[in-house]
């Protein structure tokens, strides 16, 4: 793991970018005390929409209008 201080970081930023998407780790330091450092990022996976169609199961009244007791809990209401 190189060791590089902030300026010359400031200075050779795309470089060092190249060194790190090719696997290297960068401690950027200042002043000797490191500060941060630059790492590969973890190949992303595309989202794939629609894995659960058809496994998840909701009755025919699941958007029916609540009970009114359960309406009043919700609504902060004393129940009748």
């Amino acid at each position: 793991m190189d060791t590089v201080n902030i300026h010359e970081a400031k200075t050779h930023l795309s470089r060092l970018v190249e060194e790190v998407a090719e696997g290297a780790e960068i401690v950027i330091a200042k002043n000797g005390v490191p500060r941060a450092k630059l790492v590969p990022l973890g190949s992303v996976r595309p989202i794939k929409f629609g894995v659960l169609k058809g496994k998840i199961r909701y009755p025919d009244d699941f958007d029916a209008p609540l009970p009114d007791a359960l309406l009043a809990l919700f609504e902060g209401r004393r129940r009748k």
